[in-house]
């Protein structure tokens, strides 16, 4: 991922709501249809550093399992920092979809035997 990108996608996810580390990668997962994959070596170390900024807060809790878990949630800040990431990715994200054009779309027309 695009350094930055993990920090603003959990960020995101606890917008829902506080959650557990488990469960924000599974949302992760799921609402990029699998696409993005959240090792807990990039995981828990993101959480640790969004904490220290003072972008999320965590305290611990019971997980549906029954089991002691770190649950985190979205501070203030955290919801003023989204926006701003946020708002620069589109920004990014449309930027590079300009310099691409149209290039590699599926849909694109198929050249013809003369062309290869």
């Amino acid at each position: 991922m695009v350094q930055g990108t993990l920090d603003m996608l959990i960020l995101r996810t606890l917008v829902g709501g506080r959650a557990h580390g488990h469960t924000i990668a599974q949302m992760i997962e799921q609402s990029s249809d699998d696409v993005l994959q959240v090792e807990q070596g990039s995981l828990y170390p993101a959480l640790h550093r969004l904490e220290d900024r003072g972008w999320v807060a965590s305290s611990w809790g019971t997980s549906e399992n029954n089991r002691t878990a770190r649950f985190y949630e979205l501070t203030k800040a955290g919801r003023q920092q989204l926006t701003k990431e946020a708002d620069r990715w589109r920004a990014m994200a449309d930027a590079i979809g300009r310099v691409l054009g149209d290039f590699g779309q599926r849909n694109r027309r198929k050249p013809t035997e003369s062309e290869g």
